[in-house]
């Protein structure tokens, strides 16, 4: 009987999951503004508990088929960063990645993002009202 429970439990994860991924690619995207849009509605950044909010910025390229050409590479994180939250946060990028591709380019978008580098930045630290303090450090990855 617990064995039937576990698999209702993963059926229904898998339903959630799938139902996620459909909303992330209902609309086709057709702008640069649309690529960023896109790939942010898939970004869940780690809980509290398990890092430090940080920003992370990565460089991905797409193929004409909204699919991740080559490897994505992480080029910035908040320099107070620790190592473990430099590695959550990584993880969850990847996962928002996975979640959004392929991206659902229009036929003239597949055209123009093709092989272009794309820097998204995932930001979860909450921004100083005050501009006049200095920026943070930042660390490059």
């Amino acid at each position: 009987m617990a064995r039937c429970g576990n698999r209702i439990l993963l059926a229904a994860a898998v339903l959630l999951l799938g139902v996620s991924c459909a909303k992330a690619e209902d609309a086709q995207v057709n702008t640069i503004q649309d690529i960023f849009r896109h790939l942010r509605t898939c970004w869940r950044p780690p809980p509290p508990a398990k890092a430090r909010p940080l920003d992370i910025t990565v460089v991905v390229s797409f193929n004409r088929a909204g699919n991740i050409l080559g490897h994505p590479r992480i080029t910035y994180e908040s320099a107070e960063a620790s190592d473990n939250d430099r590695l959550q946060y990584r993880i969850a990028v990847m996962e928002a990645l996975q979640r959004c591709t392929p991206v659902p380019f229009t036929d003239a978008m597949a055209g123009a993002a093709a092989g272009r580098p794309f820097a998204i930045q995932f930001r979860s630290r909450k921004t100083s009202p005050d501009k006049t303090s200095p920026p943070t450090q930042e660390r490059r990855a």
